[in-house]
């Protein structure tokens, strides 16, 4: 097998694949190669996992939802501060060494460089475009985040510093990527395989926020671009809406979810990310599972849902789950008197233990009462807890895009070009499917309370924040903050290390 070259500016280890055994269950093209290109398929699988360290509840969700008022992550006495970085992120006081902002940015470029290198082993037609996706779909995140995207497409000579992309410069190259690699993507095949549908869904999120990358402060919202969104949504064909929303996140999601279009692959006790994480970073350590006790959401944010709506939280069973004796809420949001899901019987903090186990509305960012710290805050469990599984990696497959969100992103652009009645009905069919009752009318108020209630903590609340022009508002333990936060600050160690990126302004 060629030796990997790796660059110092993508500090990756690829060590490992060449004994990687491919799931049985990863069915496409790229475990069914002939042996002269097996090692390309291998490095496939690698770029695809890449994708998990960032966008798993990884450094990239934490810094696309810790900013936004859809959660905190409040110090509880001595536990959760980790030298404040979870309140800076909430308070938008971050600086260039902050440890979620850096490890985005590395994963991210890791996650670039993995992609770009299964180009120089031989790959078919269509590995190569699955792999172009996943270099355009990080390269994008970057774009979001920090406006600076840092290119090579040639990896044999690292004497040369790679290409800078910014703003919309680097918007059209993910256009143009992704529109080249159309033709060579299956139309059809699970959703953790790179497809047409994922690369048009990938499209809409360009277009529409293209002219967020041009002017983050005061957007304009060109009619080509929105046109463009409508036209790829409509192309965007064989999905339709769960009736039952949390099947879109179960363990079975793969097989049940009607709705997903990407997701990342997890197969517990093989390939996949830290799905468990998603569960204990937020229960309470007497809970089934025993989480970590951290972090919330905001009263100001669960009070957007309507009690009638599904999405709030419900008694849900799947494969996997407890039988849960009295029929309690066990995904969405938790709020109130918690039990044992298994025997009804009332939970009980931790210290003191003869405090019952009520998750509460009030939530601050640095909680001093011992007496209450355990419980403040609502919880939220947005991906089913597979309890038939051990271990960090289960078998809920982690949702990129759904049709839900395409649905919400052409209404958005049908507003934005003067249409109020198409999207006004297309709106209110997804409310019907979550149990809320419709709307009267649509304004951008209600559009992005919307994408809120459909898509919290699934990784796009900040993007949608800035593009509505609310991000630099005060919300929960937030107050109004500097227009410098529009942009994450370029890493220190990446500065240092390449002379072609410019710190972003304000930092």
């Amino acid at each position: 097998m060629k030796r990997i070259k790796i660059s110092f500016l993508f500090l990756l280890t690829l060590g490992g694949f060449s004994c990687t055994k491919l799931d049985e269950s990863f069915r496409s093209e790229l475990e069914q190669s002939n042996s002269s290109n097996i090692t390309a398929a291998q490095l496939l699988i690698n770029a695809y996992d890449g994708l998990n360290g960032p966008f798993q509840t990884g450094d990239l969700w934490h810094i696309s939802e810790h900013t936004t008022d859809e959660l905190i992550g409040p110090t509880r006495g001595g536990d959760w501060d980790d030298n404040g970085q979870w309140r800076a992120l909430h308070a938008h006081t971050w600086n260039a060494d902050q440890g979620q902002i850096g490890g985005a940015y590395n994963g991210l470029l890791g996650t670039q460089f993995s992609a770009s290198n299964v180009l120089q082993f031989s790959p078919s037609p269509q590995q190569a475009a699955e792999a172009r996706f996943i270099r355009a779909l990080s390269m994008y995140a970057v774009l979001d985040g920090f406006d600076q995207v840092p290119f090579r497409e040639d990896l044999t000579n690292y004497k040369i510093l790679p290409k800078t992309l910014k703003g919309k410069e680097a918007a059209d190259f993910v256009i143009a990527e992704l529109n080249a690699i159309l033709p060579a993507l299956p139309a059809t095949g699970p959703s953790y395989v790179a497809s047409k549908n994922a690369a048009r869904a990938l499209l809409m999120k360009v277009y529409l926020n293209r002219g967020v990358y041009t002017n983050r402060a005061s957007p304009t919202f060109d009619a080509a671009d929105m046109n463009m969104v409508i036209s790829l949504a409509d192309q965007i064909t064989g999905f339709s809406l769960n009736d039952n929303f949390f099947d879109n996140f179960a363990p079975d999601n793969d097989v049940k979810s009607k709705e997903n279009i990407f997701t990342l692959f997890n197969i517990a006790g093989g390939r996949g990310g830290n799905v468990r994480g998603a569960a204990f970073q937020t229960s309470h350590y007497n809970m089934n599972p025993g989480g970590w006790n951290g972090f919330t959401t905001l009263s100001d944010f669960y009070d957007k849902f309507e009690a009638v709506d599904q999405r709030i939280g419900k008694y849900y069973t799947y494969p996997g789950s407890l039988p849960n004796k009295g029929k309690r809420v066990n995904v969405g949001f938790l709020i109130g008197q918690q039990y044992n899901l298994t025997t009804d019987s009332l939970l009980f903090a931790r210290n003191p233990a003869t405090k019952p186990l009520a998750f509460t509305r009030e939530v601050k960012i640095k909680e001093a009462d011992a007496a209450t710290l355990e419980y403040t805050g609502i919880r939220v469990i947005k991906y089913p807890f597979d309890y038939a599984t051990t271990g960090d990696q289960k078998n809920n497959d982690w949702a990129i895009f759904r049709y839900a969100d395409v649905l919400l992103m052409k209404s958005e652009a049908q507003f934005r070009t003067g249409n109020t009645a198409a999207p006004l009905i297309t709106i209110n069919d997804l409310r019907a499917k979550r149990g809320a009752t419709p709307l009267l009318a649509v304004n951008l108020t209600n559009m992005l309370d919307e994408r809120g209630r459909e898509l919290y903590w699934e990784g796009w609340r900040r993007q949608d924040l800035i593009r509505f022009g609310k991000y630099l508002q005060p919300w929960q333990e937030k107050p109004t903050d500097n227009p410098r936060n529009l942009l994450f600050p370029i890493p220190s160690n990446q500065l240092s290390v390449n002379p072609n990126l410019a710190q972003n302004p304000g930092y």
